[in-house]
């Protein structure tokens, strides 16, 4: 998105307590150098970890930080706060502030706020792993998603890395550059999410084929590129189905998820997802499966190991490409390859049928890894981008598709 997408709209921040606060220090700054105006509520919480000076100076307005305080409230009430801005961001968006948004609770001026608003809100969750990964959290997100029709609660993040507690995994807010996207993405539809209406299916992680009742043929994916793509599409507005194929990774908020094993059963599940506007196969599939699944478990014999009779999976993703009613507008593969990367990507680009072919190199630190660096292939050439977070991998690739779209 481009800078004038900013440029003149009002942004409301309600800054939350935690050690992320600090970020929003620096989304302010984004936001002001794109041109926005930002007014700005700090909550009790907040304050412990940034100053209202900080957040004054930056703004360049005053500081909300509590409900019905006279001088505020003969300036700009709180209702009328709640009214001015073309979009309000909650970033840090903590357990607390998110559980009152979604039961209604307005105790003070931040949820107050969030209650009264009758603009799109975009919340930036925040919060050690253990408590982003709470069926309570959980449930309250979910439900935020659900007002969607009413608010237009989005959600963008959260991250997975290491935290300021020293634990690992999801619940890091999203980056003031990630952040600062959603809400030009926010800001650039007809009803502020580009792509808003489109349905999108997006297969992910590994597939499974059974040798026998405990033996069977993978590889090492571990989904996170492809449930990352499902989050991101989903904080664009799409409707989201999510072909999974066996991972440990929590489904992405809003997206409905499909389990499945092996690539027969994946192929299945995405045609039975069609139609749809947009097509994502990231998933790895397994190119082969066993000629004839082994009833019992293969013991050990005199004679060596068994011989394996192995026969072609479905193509999924020439599949899906191939000309027809149900054919997606848009259908992008992927090309893990460990050598020739080009080469064979742009074979792959025209062998399948599909419209681009995400590359990666898988040769070195990328299973399992949270970083990937990619080259997005089409019939007009080739973009490299460097390596960063797989979140941010597909928060790009989001924004392309919904560029492409937009044209």
């Amino acid at each position: 998105m481009t800078p004038a997408t900013l440029s003149g709209r009002k942004i409301l921040l309600i800054v939350g307590g935690g050690i992320a606060a600090y970020k929003a220090l620096e989304l302010v700054r984004l936001l002001k150098k794109g041109g926005a105006e930002v007014m700005s509520v700090l909550t009790s919480a907040g304050a412990e970890f940034v100053t209202p000076m900080s957040l004054a100076a930056l703004t360049g307005n005053p500081v909300r930080q509590a409900l019905f305080m006279p001088e505020d409230e003969t300036a700009m009430g709180h209702i009328e706060l709640s009214r001015w801005a073309d979009l309000v961001v909650v970033a840090p968006a903590t357990a607390g502030l998110i559980a009152k948004a979604a039961n209604g609770l307005a105790d003070d001026l931040a949820s107050t706020t969030l209650l009264a608003t009758d603009k799109r809100v975009l919340l930036a969750p925040a919060m050690n792993v253990r408590m982003w990964l709470h069926p309570a959290v959980q449930a309250n997100v979910a439900r935020l998603k659900t007002f969607d029709g009413f608010h237009g609660m989005a959600v963008v993040g959260p991250d997975e890395g290491e935290m300021a507690c020293g634990e690992f995994g999801p619940g890091r807010m999203a980056e003031p550059a990630a952040i600062l996207e959603a809400i030009t993405g926010l800001l650039a539809g007809p009803d502020g999410r580009p792509l808003a209406g489109r349905h999108a299916v997006v297969t992910a992680g590994p597939t499974f084929e059974p040798i026998d009742p405990v033996r069977g043929l993978t590889n090492r994916s571990s989904g996170k590129q492809g449930y990352a793509i499902a989050q991101a599409l989903a904080e664009l507005g799409a409707r989201v189905t999510l072909v999974s194929g066996p991972v440990a990774l929590e489904a992405p908020v809003g997206v409905e998820r499909v389990w499945v094993e092996a690539a027969r059963d994946m192929q299945k599940a995405v045609e039975a997802a069609l139609p749809a506007d947009i097509a994502v196969m990231s998933a790895a599939v397994a190119d082969w499966r066993v000629d004839g699944v082994a009833s019992g478990k293969i013991k050990k014999a005199p004679g060596g190991p068994p011989s394996l009779a192995l026969i072609e999976n479905p193509d999924i993703l020439a599949g899906i490409s191939a000309p027809g009613p149900k054919r997606p507008k848009l259908v992008v593969g992927f090309a893990a390859e460990t050598t020739d990367l080009e080469v064979n990507a742009r074979s792959k680009l025209s062998r399948k049928g599909c419209d681009w072919i995400v590359g990666n190199d898988v040769s070195d630190d990328v299973f399992g890894a949270d970083g990937n660096a990619v080259t997005l292939f089409t019939v007009e050439g080739a973009d490299a981008w460097p390596r960063q977070s797989k979140t941010e991998v597909a928060r790009k690739l989001a924004a392309r598709i919904a560029d492409h779209f937009k044209a």
